[in-house]
């Protein structure tokens, strides 16, 4: 499941961390060029696959962000059951992110 634009919703740290099942956090802004830019990669690798991917408007004065200490943007959290397994900042091909969806399918 993925979501067209990025969520400017109220999602909170105790939601993330109370979340079941496999979550990819994509942390970005819809005016941002590098996110644009990484959109067909993260595509592409999260195709087919079994999760929840949830892009989270991020910037200055959102909790969630901060909780998970983004510095740039598009930056990808991969979690299971809440707990973070693998980050990938800025993907620049979908190879960037198998790593991470390798070791979220084998935990």
């Amino acid at each position: 499941m993925s979501t067209a634009e990025y969520a400017n919703q109220d999602l909170t740290r105790a939601d993330v961390d109370a979340a079941k099942g496999t979550t990819v956090l994509e942390f970005g802004a819809t005016w941002c060029p590098i996110c644009q830019g990484a959109q067909p990669v993260i595509q592409q690798a999260l195709q087919g696959r079994q999760l929840k991917h949830i892009r989270v408007e991020d910037g200055s004065g959102r909790p969630l962000g901060r909780s998970f200490r983004i510095k740039l943007w598009p930056t990808l959290v991969f979690l299971r059951d809440g707990q973070e397994f693998a980050r990938v900042v800025r993907p620049g091909t979908a190879q960037d992110l198998d790593a991470a969806l390798h070791q979220l399918q084998e935990s």
